[in-house]
């Protein structure tokens, strides 16, 4: 993007930027909360997920608004954090990290998409499946080239898209609260408080509120929207208070859509609804007309959110090439002043992904946890990046606010490192397999910038993703990880049956 171009963008007013936040976060994952939370807890482990949850991106989304303040000069998103504190391989890894998340979240987008015009026209049902048929991969892959076209061609996001999407995701989203608070049956709520840990053979309260975490994570990607968006803002502190104003709109609609439907059926037949689930409880009580409109919201707010992300993602490779980070092939614009060859590999990445899903079982839940798991580590070193400038008073005046800070950047950090480790070791190795060959970018880049390849502590650091990669190979090779065709499932219950 042009410095002309960035210029006349500069005119994001707080209104603007508190809605791209609530956007951002507002997208398909509020639709999968109902089945999610039921498969693995009741109403007592879903209060406490949404309070951990809550807090800690709470937390999160401070150390950004300080960071925003702190250093207004970091204004090119979230993996700058990890290479201002941490070095530049560090921040190498924080891009590539949060460019495959939103890459693996748009293959997402795709599945979701298909399983949901299997529901809305059931003869398409043998042809879309769940988003895991070959005719899926082909509609869904042909689509993505599709946006690549449109997006190489200098296609932006137009207001009118975002009015539409944003009216595409509330309005379905409030009717849904409205119906289930007007049908609510205290007697099945009741029934749904334990999630089943006080009977025999029932999971620990420990371990449902475990199974929950990385669909709150998936939920609230986007509360670094405005930080990734901060050049952008006509002020520097409405960076901040955008994103913390957002965080707690959309934290109360997330935590009631999940603890309410646990008042509409029993937790075994959320468990199984078909995503999106938030269709399957409304239709319980209002019939197919009810569970159509749903589907229907979340189509449109998936295109645009698809737009948006896909855009974030390119934007992601295009800010890290401009600094070196990433080879200066990714940093090029076309006539239309577009990031061609970021979107390109940006829409390469995201058909790779969608073709690997299509051996695996349950490839929408899969993807939502990838995307998740990858964008863990920009949030832990953007938190521990908070933690150090805070300690060494970087950016302070004085000691004014840097106690506070310090103790909100260490919350902030441990939530993010506990995160990773109730993600699970699979996800965890997936990503050093997938952050390892990707080296291979950071090492053209620094042969660009005749700069030495790795420090002493960034070997060290590559050494450990390698060896990561080399135990999930072991691991996928002796099947002790499982990558195998969907396992035909039982039919899933039907509200209108």
């Amino acid at each position: 993007m042009s410095e002309q171009t960035e210029t006349a963008t500069r005119k994001l007013s707080l209104p603007t930027l508190t809605a791209m936040v609530v956007g951002s976060m507002v997208g398909a994952g509020v639709f999968q909360l109902p089945s999610r939370f039921a498969s693995q807890t009741g109403v007592y482990g879903a209060i406490i997920a949404w309070a951990i949850a809550g807090t800690g991106m709470l937390m999160l989304a401070f150390v950004f608004q300080n960071l925003a303040n702190r250093k207004p000069q970091l204004d090119n998103g979230v993996y700058v954090y990890a290479r201002e504190g941490f070095g530049v391989f560090p921040g190498f890894i924080s891009a590539v990290g949060f460019w495959a998340s939103a890459c693996a979240g748009n293959a997402f987008y795709w599945v979701l998409i298909m399983t949901t015009l299997s529901q809305l026209f059931p003869p398409l049902e043998p042809v879309l499946g769940q988003g895991d048929t070959w005719w899926a991969f082909l509609i869904s892959v042909a689509a993505v080239w599709a946006f690549f076209l449109l997006i190489r061609q200098g296609v932006k996001e137009a207001a009118w898209i975002n009015a539409i999407v944003t009216a595409a995701k509330l309005v379905p989203l409030l009717l849904f609260l409205v119906l289930v608070i007007f049908f609510f049956k205290p007697h099945v709520f009741a029934a749904n408080l334990t999630g089943g840990y006080d009977v025999p053979g029932g999971d620990a309260l420990f371990a449902q509120v475990q199974g929950t975490m990385l669909i709150t994570v998936f939920v609230f990607l986007g509360i670094e929207g405005a930080s990734v968006y901060s050049r952008y803002a006509k002020k520097r502190s409405h960076v901040g208070t955008a994103t913390v104003i957002g965080f707690l709109s959309v934290l109360a609609l997330f935590a009631s859509i999940s603890i309410l439907s646990y008042g509409i059926l029993p937790k075994e037949q959320i468990a199984q609804l078909q995503q999106p689930s938030i269709g399957g409880v409304l239709e319980s009580v209002t019939g197919p007309w009810g569970g159509n409109f749903i589907r229907v919201g979340l189509i449109i707010s998936v295109l645009g959110a698809y737009l948006a992300w896909q855009l974030l993602a390119a934007d992601v490779v295009y800010a890290a090439a401009r600094d070196k980070d990433f080879p200066s092939y990714f940093g090029k614009v076309n006539k239309h002043d577009a990031p061609a060859n970021a979107v390109l590999w940006t829409s390469v990445l995201v058909s790779l992904v969608l073709f690997a899903v299509q051996f695996l079982g349950n490839a929408l839940d899969f993807t939502l946890d990838l995307t998740a798991a990858l964008a863990l580590a920009p949030f832990a070193l953007a938190s521990a990046y908070a933690v150090k400038i805070a300690i060494t008073k970087d950016g302070y005046q004085g000691e004014k606010g840097r106690t506070r800070d310090l103790v909100i950047a260490v919350i902030s950090t441990a939530y993010t490192l506990f995160l990773l480790w109730a993600a699970g070791y699979v996800f965890l190795f997936l990503s050093c397999l997938l952050i390892a060959p990707a080296t291979l970018l950071y090492y053209f880049a620094r042969r660009e910038a005749r700069a030495k390849v790795f420090t002493r502590a960034g070997l060290v650091v590559f050494i450990v993703i390698v060896i990561g990669a080399i135990v999930g190979i072991v691991l996928l090779a002796t099947g002790v990880v499982h990558i195998e065709p969907p396992a035909p499932a039982e039919p899933p219950y039907l509200p209108h049956e």
